[in-house]
């Protein structure tokens, strides 16, 4: 096992953190560029679609409630209906279109962040223009994966949602006592569902990481992952709970977003985009791809910097001489 990935093994839950932190200090160029092209337009295009839905949903509103007073038939008032069922289509094809946006440059910012890390912990030359090659060879994987997991999620949501159904039926329309003792199962229930969610999400993070670093796709990532994560669950729960402790900030100023004036927004806008939106997510993106080095030396699987560089290069069609040194 080489230094570094004795060094990987070693590393705890803050060495995680610091070593992440150290990768993005030492390249601050390429993960600046990779910043700039890829995350900064998701919170960019969110405040777009955040501000355009709330403008909507007020002209809705507000007609819906024209229409509503006024109930004589008369002219004005289908076209004031006309007018809302157009705005609702417009709505809808508006958040279909961001999710859909939203999703592609999430996908390309995993890919373009994964790659390089990848590269840097092999030793090989990349630059911008390489990383961006990449990317919509790698997105595809990524989609696979992303594609299974949303199959799994709707069906444990279908189960629990059934369970939930015949929960209620039973003990509130069927007329049951609920007492302290449904009220603690009820509870129970809560807390196994979420950890389930969390556990599926956590699952998801690192399959990510695997799809691109390895020939792993479909359910066969999210079965890597699985197998990778065992015996390192605490640490990423904790690393999921701290990632999105720290958004917490952003999330609290984007509720209050609409309160401020003019300038306000401006300065706000700047701030939480690029500051707290952009650079939480890029870290957060490092964190995972080094914790996945982390799972890989724990269980003391070999790390072969020749073969993963190998790997790498054929997303460019490039092949790697073999060197001693590689060996």
């Amino acid at each position: 096992m080489d230094v570094q990935q004795e060094e990987f093994q070693s590393l705890g839950f803050l060495g995680i953190f610091k070593k992440s932190f150290k990768i993005i200090v030492s390249w601050p160029k390429i993960f600046f560029q990779i910043t700039l092209a890829f995350i900064l337009p998701q919170y960019c295009l969110f405040f777009a679609n955040d501000g355009i839905s709330k403008f909507l949903i007020n002209k809705i509103t507000h007609d819906s409630t024209l229409s509503m007073i006024n109930q004589d038939g008369s002219p004005s008032l289908n076209n004031v209906s006309n007018s809302t069922s157009s705005e609702w289509a417009i709505y809808s094809i508006i958040n279909v279109v961001y999710v859909i946006l939203s999703v592609c440059l999430n996908l390309f910012t995993v890919s373009a962040v994964v790659y390089t890390v990848a590269c840097i912990y092999t030793g090989k030359d990349f630059t911008f223009k390489k990383v961006v090659s990449v990317v919509p060879k790698v997105w595809k994987q990524l989609m696979m994966t992303l594609l299974c997991v949303f199959c799994i999620m709707f069906t444990y949501t279908l189960m629990l949602t059934i369970i939930a159904i015949v929960f209620i039926t039973v003990f509130y329309v069927g007329g049951g006592q609920v007492g302290l003792g449904m009220g603690i199962i009820g509870f129970i229930f809560a807390i196994l569902a979420l950890v389930g969610f969390l556990i599926m999400v956590i699952v998801w993070q690192l399959a990510n990481v695997v799809s691109i670093l390895e020939k792993y796709y479909w359910f066969e990532a999210l079965k890597k992952s699985r197998e990778l994560i065992k015996g390192k669950m605490g640490t990423s729960f904790a690393i999921l709970f701290v990632l999105n402790l720290v958004t917490m900030p952003f999330v609290v100023l984007v509720q209050k977003y609409y309160g401020f004036g003019i300038i306000e927004r401006i300065c706000f806008g700047y701030i939480s985009i690029v500051l707290l939106g952009s650079l939480i997510t890029l870290y957060g993106l490092v964190v995972q791809t080094v914790f996945y080095f982390v799972c890989k030396s724990y269980h003391h699987e070999s790390i072969d910097k020749f073969s993963l560089a190998k790997h790498l290069d054929e997303y460019l069609g490039e092949n790697v001489p073999l060197k001693d040194e590689a060996v």
